[in-house]
């Protein structure tokens, strides 16, 4: 059995997942994992589904009829390669809301090689004045020989040009 990705984006409404899982079950797929949610009034997202090769065209059907139903489904082939290797870090950063902290916090880890695997923003209210703070949580897959130390001093380098507070832990297994 191999796997699948389903990306997924529509207007938001009531019974999208329940339609997008009736696809991948009426395909003889089962639904492993999936990031769903509601983002700027759309429903974004997606679903790795494993499928045995021969049930490829079925799926392809199933979620034409979801298509239909005004919700965009594409599917890709997962990559099934060997496990990421490098040291697995959780970034948390919070900071007064302005543009470019994500362009900032993610051109120090891309010249360092770092992978990001997952990437969280949100906007909350400040409780006293409040202000828009941005919200970061990603979870980082450092390249064999960098070491969590050398990613820390970079973005400690940047954090108070950006004024966000940064922590950098090991990811949780």
């Amino acid at each position: 059995m191999s796997s699948v990705i389903l990306s997924v984006i529509g207007s938001d409404r009531p019974g999208l997942t329940e339609a997008l899982a009736t696809a991948v079950l009426s395909a003889g797929g089962n639904w492993l994992e999936s990031h769903l949610s509601r983002l700027g009034g759309l429903y974004v997202g997606s679903v790795r589904v494993a499928l045995d090769a021969d049930k490829l065209e079925a799926l392809r059907s199933a979620v034409q009829a979801v298509d239909a139903q005004g919700l965009e489904v594409r599917i890709a082939p997962a990559d099934e390669g060997e496990g990421a290797a490098g040291e697995a870090l959780q970034l948390s950063l919070v900071g007064q809301d302005r543009p470019g902290i994500v362009r900032q916090v993610t051109a120090v880890l891309s010249g360092l090689d770092v992978n990001i695997e997952a990437f969280d923003t949100k906007i909350t209210a400040e409780p006293h004045s409040g202000a828009p703070l941005f919200h970061m949580d990603a979870g980082l897959r450092l390249p064999p020989g960098l070491k969590a130390a050398g990613v820390q001093a970079a973005l400690e380098a940047i954090s108070a040009e950006i004024m966000v507070d940064l922590s950098l832990t090991p990811a949780e297994r």
